[in-house]
């Protein structure tokens, strides 16, 4: 297993690097023998295998030399990092992980977390760039925040209660993928079955991430930042570069990548596809398309203003854009604006608190108004039904609120069944009543979605109660 000792190597300044990447060791591995040179960057908490579509298409193997390409910072057995680590510091380890290989230049692809490194990596050493792919990125901090509905809330929800490999496949199924994707049949079953067996197998062979390496990913993540000297001496060091997006990203909004390319021209070319999160999964001839373009616009030496399709009109999210405004306007109007806005604020909270006492009352009510066979069943299990389907339960749970129902209704819709050939869930609001109806072909199948439905509810409850005390606190 090859590793780079990241404390034996040292900046372009000779300075020692800082004291902590002492001590750290990164799991790399290799893939060909050809002249161009790629370092893939992972995202958070990802694996060698993310850029496995993309190993397979550019060097046509996924046989890995002796040591390997994709930098691996998982924090899972893998590597070592703590929760204060920043971007830069992760950049400094890419400087090194070249170093150790002997790479004087390098195209650099990152994803997600990976494609912030990227630019960091990028803005310290331009001129051991020859290119750079950013997919899926965002500038980092409040960029890291997505777009809030009811899908990014059911993710989030589930995600807090996941402790076992089946529980974070299911979540990250639907953090990485389209919804439409996930639906597509492939003969008889769903991409959604197929990826979601091949994500349990993975995840149970590496572990679940610690919560030591999350943490600091996650703050590199928030505390990640490209100041305009940063971008200034990318867009000027002359090599071409590749936003790659997916339109239907739940973690990193569209608009945030549009508006880094933007600030990249005419460098950068903006490339968006119809895909998620892990659109280089999804969309894999496009994306390694775009990538075998990118290294051919490099060696070509081709033109950046012919490599572009980008202009130099802003197209960024409306946030980024009042923030610009804020920024050219005097401090009185800035004062002004952030008052209002933490009025705003406290208003949009103080509805959020009513609407968790709505959905507390409800739940308290939680309970099944008929369960059929399941006494029968819970004596014997071995009970066999006469019909596929015999097996049933109701469920109803009064919100007092038409309106809230029907938003609770709208997040657990997101929450597809895993195993649909197995247990059916129906679910109507009628009065401000949710009702839920199941069905299953045996009883434990039927127990155990009753039972994550209830858990759902309950974690949604508890979240909503603590994040409506802390806002409390605050304001």
């Amino acid at each position: 297993m090859p590793f780079c000792n990241v404390g034996m190597y040292q900046n372009k300044d000779g300075d020692a690097l800082p004291n902590n990447n002492s001590g750290i060791k990164i799991f790399y591995r290799t893939y060909g023998k050809g002249p161009v040179k790629v370092l893939m960057i992972i995202g958070l908490a990802g694996t060698h295998d993310s850029w496995g579509p993309q190993i397979k298409g550019l060097v046509g193997t996924l046989t890995p030399n002796d040591e390997e390409l994709p930098a691996g910072d998982r924090s899972n057995g893998d590597g070592g990092v703590g929760a204060d680590v920043e971007d830069e510091n992760y950049g400094k380890r890419c400087i090194a992980l070249m170093d150790h290989l002997g790479w004087e230049k390098a195209h650099v692809f990152g994803h997600s977390m990976g494609a912030m490194i990227a630019c960091k990596l990028a803005a310290m050493v331009p001129e051991r760039i020859l290119s750079l792919a950013l997919l899926n990125v965002t500038g980092g901090g409040y960029e890291c925040i997505p777009k809030i509905d009811r899908q990014t809330l059911s993710i989030a929800m589930r995600f807090l209660r996941a402790k076992t490999p089946e529980q974070r496949a299911a979540v990250d199924l639907d953090t990485h993928y389209s919804q439409e994707y996930l639906e597509e049949y492939v003969g008889q079953k769903t991409r959604r079955s197929i990826l979601y067996q091949e994500y349990v197998k993975g995840i149970s062979a590496t572990g679940m991430q610690s919560n030591y390496g999350f943490d600091g990913q996650v703050n590199a993540c928030w505390t990640h930042k490209m100041s305009r000297a940063e971008l200034e001496s990318i867009r000027l060091a002359g090599f071409p570069i590749s936003v790659i997006h997916g339109r239907h990203d739940v973690i990193a909004q569209l608009c945030h990548a549009k508006r880094l390319a933007e600030k990249l021209y005419p460098s950068a070319r903006m490339v968006e596809l119809n895909g998620g999160h892990l659109v280089s999964h999804e969309r894999t001839e496009e994306v390694n398309k775009a990538l075998s373009e990118l290294i051919k616009a490099s060696e070509s030496m081709t033109s950046l203003y012919e490599w572009t399709n980008l202009s130099n009109k802003s197209s960024g999210c409306k946030s980024t854009s009042l923030i610009s405004l804020l920024r050219s306007n005097s401090s009185f109007f800035i004062v002004g604006s952030i008052e209002k806005l933490r009025i705003f604020l406290a208003y949009f909270f103080g509805l959020f608190v009513l609407a968790f006492e709505s959905i507390q009352r409800g739940v308290q009510r939680l309970k099944p108004v008929r369960c059929r066979k399941m006494e029968t069943l819970a004596a014997d299990g071995t009970t066999e039904a006469p019909t596929k389907w015999e097996f049933s339960c109701d469920l109803e749970v009064d919100y007092q609120s038409e309106e809230i129902a029907r938003i609770v209704h709208a997040a657990l819709a997101v929450d597809k069944e895993l195993q649909p050939d197995k247990v059916k869930r129906q679910m109507t609001v009628s009065n401000g009543k949710l009702s839920v109806h199941f069905e299953a072909v045996e009883a434990r199948f039927l127990r155990a979605s009753y039972s994550a439905f209830v858990d759902v509810l309950t974690l949604a409850t508890k979240t909503i109660e603590e994040f409506g005390q802390v806002m409390t606190m605050t304001l």
